[in-house]
C-alpha cells in the first residue's frame, strides 16, 4: 500500500523525450506514495506529451502542462512551481522521470518535510551514492559540487541533486520570477537561495542510478552556464555562513 500522509503533495515531473518511461514512472510512483503529479512537457517530438494526456484522462491525479517549446529544466521546473503554488499544495515535489531517482525514496523526503522546509535526496552524504555512471560523469559531477562549494560553502553536499521536497511556504517566498538558471545549475539557484533565506535545509542519502532507457539531457551548455552563474550568484549576495 502506498505511504499516504495528512498533507497535500504534488510531483513535479519535467519531460523531454521520455515516453518510454513515463507511463511506468507514474505506476511506480502510486506504488510508494499518494500524490498528485504534473507531467511538464516541452513539446517533446516522441510523443510524450500525448502519453502524458492519455495518462491525465485515465487516472485523475494526473495533470499535464504542456509548454511550447524546450527552453531546459530550469524553465519546466519554476512553471510547475508556479502551477503548484496556485493550487496551494502544501509539498511541491521534483524528480527526474527517468527512474535515475528512486520513487521508493519518496516517502522518506516527505516524512523529513516535517521538520525542514527543504529536504534534498543527496549522492553525496553518508549513505548516498551513485549506480552505472561512466568514470567521466562521475568526475564531472563531483567536479561540480566542489567547484558549487568553493563560491557558495559546503553547508550543502549535493549542490545539483535534482531530487528534491519543498514547503509551500518555502518556494512562496523565493521570487521564481527572477530566477536565472535555465539548466541544471537551477537547481543550485534555487538552493542558494533558500540558504539565503535562512531556510531549514536537510539532505537525505539515496542511490541515483543512471538512466536504463532514452538518452541523458546532460550537455555541455549546462556546464558552461554552470561556471559562469555559479560566480553571479556568489557576489549577488553573500549570506553568513
Amino acid at each position: 500500500m502506498p505511504f499516504r500522509f495528512d498533507r497535500s503533495i504534488l510531483i513535479v515531473l519535467p519531460t523531454y523525450n521520455e515516453r518510454q518511461n513515463l507511463e511506468a514512472m507514474v505506476e511506480t510512483i502510486g506504488m510508494y506514495l499518494v500524490a498528485d503529479i504534473l507531467i511538464v512537457d516541452d513539446n517533446s517530438p516522441d510523443g510524450t506529451g500525448q502519453l502524458a494526456d492519455q495518462l491525465s484522462r485515465q487516472q485523475k491525479h494526473v495533470h499535464v502542462l504542456h509548454r511550447a517549446k524546450k527552453e531546459g529544466l530550469g524553465p519546466a521546473y519554476l512553471a510547475g512551481f508556479q502551477w503548484a503554488l496556485a493550487r496551494g499544495y502544501q509539498l511541491i515535489m521534483e524528480m527526474d522521470c527517468d527512474f535515475s531517482h528512486s520513487p521508493w525514496d519518496l516517502p522518506r523526503l516527505v516524512h523529513r518535510s516535517g521538520t525542514a522546509d527543504l529536504v534534498i535526496g543527496s549522492r553525496y552524504v553518508p549513505g548516498g551514492n551513485t549506480q552505472g555512471w561512466s568514470r567521466r560523469r562521475r568526475l564531472v559531477s563531483r567536479f561540480g559540487n566542489t567547484y558549487v562549494s568553493l563560491f557558495l560553502g559546503s553547508s550543502i553536499r549535493d549542490w545539483t541533486g535534482g531530487f528534491r521536497c519543498y514547503r509551500h511556504e518555502l518556494l512562496a517566498r523565493m521570487n521564481l520570477e527572477s530566477v536565472n538558471a535555465k539548466g541544471y545549475v537551477f537547481q543550485v539557484e534555487m538552493a542558494w537561495r533558500a540558504r539565503r533565506l535562512r531556510a531549514e535545509i536537510c539532505e537525505l542519502p539515496i542511490r541515483f542510478s543512471d538512466r536504463v532507457q532514452g538518452q541523458s539531457k546532460l550537455g555541455w551548455q549546462s556546464i558552461v552556464e554552470a561556471i559562469t552563474e555559479v560566480p553571479r550568484m556568489y557576489f549577488q549576495t553573500t549570506p553568513s555562513r
